[in-house]
Protein backbone atom coordinates (compact mmCIF):
# COMPACT_ATOMS: atom_id res chain seq x y z
CA UNK A 1 0.00 0.00 0.00
CA UNK A 2 0.86 3.81 -0.59
CA UNK A 3 3.46 5.14 2.20
CA UNK A 4 1.13 8.19 1.95
CA UNK A 5 -2.21 6.65 2.22
CA UNK A 6 -1.06 4.30 5.16
CA UNK A 7 0.42 7.48 6.52
CA UNK A 8 -2.97 9.35 6.47
CA UNK A 9 -4.95 6.16 7.44
CA UNK A 10 -2.76 5.93 10.62
CA UNK A 11 -3.24 9.94 11.67
CA UNK A 12 -7.17 9.36 11.55
CA UNK A 13 -6.70 6.87 13.72
CA UNK A 14 -4.59 8.72 16.08
CA UNK A 15 -6.97 11.16 16.05
CA UNK A 16 -9.37 8.39 17.20
CA UNK A 17 -7.65 7.23 19.86
CA UNK A 18 -5.89 4.61 18.58
CA UNK A 19 -2.25 4.01 18.79
CA UNK A 20 -0.34 3.16 15.52
CA UNK A 21 2.89 2.45 14.23
CA UNK A 22 3.91 3.30 10.77
CA UNK A 23 6.68 0.54 9.43
CA UNK A 24 8.03 1.80 5.86
CA UNK A 25 10.50 2.74 3.56
CA UNK A 26 9.94 6.23 2.19
CA UNK A 27 10.97 8.54 5.01
CA UNK A 28 10.33 11.66 3.24
CA UNK A 29 6.54 10.90 2.23
CA UNK A 30 6.07 9.50 5.89
CA UNK A 31 7.63 12.52 7.82
CA UNK A 32 5.82 14.77 5.15
CA UNK A 33 2.48 13.62 6.41
CA UNK A 34 3.53 13.88 10.09
CA UNK A 35 2.70 10.53 11.13
CA UNK A 36 3.30 9.99 15.72
CA UNK A 37 5.51 6.88 15.48
CA UNK A 38 7.57 5.83 12.32
CA UNK A 39 9.98 2.93 12.03
CA UNK A 40 12.17 3.78 8.76
CA UNK A 41 13.85 1.09 7.49
CA UNK A 42 16.61 2.13 4.78
CA UNK A 43 15.52 -0.61 2.33
CA UNK A 44 13.69 -0.49 -1.28
CA UNK A 45 10.30 -0.34 -1.54
CA UNK A 46 7.92 -2.77 -0.58
CA UNK A 47 10.65 -4.50 2.23
CA UNK A 48 9.23 -2.19 5.38
CA UNK A 49 9.08 -5.41 6.91
CA UNK A 50 12.53 -6.33 6.78
CA UNK A 51 14.20 -8.77 3.73
CA UNK A 52 12.19 -11.38 1.74
CA UNK A 53 12.55 -14.62 2.71
CA UNK A 54 14.90 -13.59 5.51
CA UNK A 55 12.43 -14.11 8.82
CA UNK A 56 14.89 -12.99 11.48
CA UNK A 57 15.44 -9.31 9.64
CA UNK A 58 11.36 -9.65 9.73
CA UNK A 59 10.76 -10.60 13.35
CA UNK A 60 13.62 -7.75 14.56
CA UNK A 61 11.90 -5.47 12.56
CA UNK A 62 8.74 -6.43 14.10
CA UNK A 63 10.02 -6.07 17.60
CA UNK A 64 11.66 -2.64 16.95
CA UNK A 65 8.15 -1.37 15.61
CA UNK A 66 6.79 -2.34 19.05
CA UNK A 67 9.19 -0.93 20.80
CA UNK A 68 8.68 2.16 18.45
CA UNK A 69 5.22 2.17 19.63
CA UNK A 70 5.50 1.22 23.83
CA UNK A 71 8.30 3.97 23.75
CA UNK A 72 7.78 7.22 21.62
CA UNK A 73 9.21 10.24 23.58
CA UNK A 74 6.78 11.94 21.45
CA UNK A 75 4.74 13.31 18.52
CA UNK A 76 6.54 12.65 15.29
CA UNK A 77 8.90 10.33 16.56
CA UNK A 78 10.86 8.63 13.71
CA UNK A 79 13.07 5.77 14.61
CA UNK A 80 15.98 4.00 11.97
CA UNK A 81 16.22 0.66 12.11
CA UNK A 82 19.74 -0.33 12.91
CA UNK A 83 19.18 -3.14 9.60
CA UNK A 84 21.00 -2.47 6.24
CA UNK A 85 19.74 -3.78 3.37
CA UNK A 86 23.41 -4.91 2.12
CA UNK A 87 26.49 -3.99 3.39
CA UNK A 88 27.84 -1.19 0.57
CA UNK A 89 24.51 0.50 -0.08
CA UNK A 90 24.49 -0.23 -3.76
CA UNK A 91 21.35 -1.02 -4.19
CA UNK A 92 20.43 2.99 -3.96
CA UNK A 93 23.00 2.96 -7.19
CA UNK A 94 20.65 0.41 -8.85
CA UNK A 95 17.09 0.43 -7.60
CA UNK A 96 15.13 2.07 -10.11
CA UNK A 97 18.03 4.17 -11.67
CA UNK A 98 17.06 4.49 -15.39
CA UNK A 99 20.94 5.42 -16.23
CA UNK A 100 21.68 1.74 -15.17
CA UNK A 101 19.78 0.46 -18.11
CA UNK A 102 21.36 -0.51 -21.64
CA UNK A 103 19.18 0.89 -24.37
CA UNK A 104 18.08 -2.59 -24.89
CA UNK A 105 16.84 -3.18 -21.82
CA UNK A 106 14.72 -0.23 -22.02
CA UNK A 107 13.49 -0.97 -24.96
CA UNK A 108 12.66 -4.19 -23.75
CA UNK A 109 11.08 -2.38 -20.57
CA UNK A 110 9.15 -0.16 -22.83
CA UNK A 111 7.50 -3.08 -24.67
CA UNK A 112 6.38 -5.21 -22.08
CA UNK A 113 4.57 -1.51 -20.14
CA UNK A 114 2.86 -0.80 -23.60
CA UNK A 115 1.49 -4.48 -23.65
CA UNK A 116 0.43 -3.93 -20.22
CA UNK A 117 -1.71 -0.65 -20.77
CA UNK A 118 -3.06 -2.24 -24.44
CA UNK A 119 -4.62 -5.31 -22.20
CA UNK A 120 -5.63 -2.82 -19.42
CA UNK A 121 -7.20 -0.41 -21.96
CA UNK A 122 -8.87 -3.94 -23.30
CA UNK A 123 -10.43 -4.79 -20.09
CA UNK A 124 -11.62 -1.31 -19.41
CA UNK A 125 -13.28 -1.63 -22.92
CA UNK A 126 -14.51 -5.19 -22.10
CA UNK A 127 -15.99 -4.19 -18.92
CA UNK A 128 -17.62 -0.87 -20.08
CA UNK A 129 -19.55 -3.56 -22.47
CA UNK A 130 -20.32 -5.43 -19.51
CA UNK A 131 -22.28 -2.56 -17.61
CA UNK A 132 -23.59 -1.54 -20.34
CA UNK A 133 -25.18 -4.55 -21.29
CA UNK A 134 -26.85 -5.08 -17.86
CA UNK A 135 -27.96 -1.99 -17.75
Amino acid sequence: MCHQTVSLIARHLEENGISTVIMGCAKDLVEYCGVPRFLFSDFPLGNAAGKPNDPVSQAATLELAMKVLESAPGPRTTVQNPLRWNEDGRWKLDFSNIEQLSEEELAAKRKAFDEQKEIAKGRRVHDGEKTQAAE
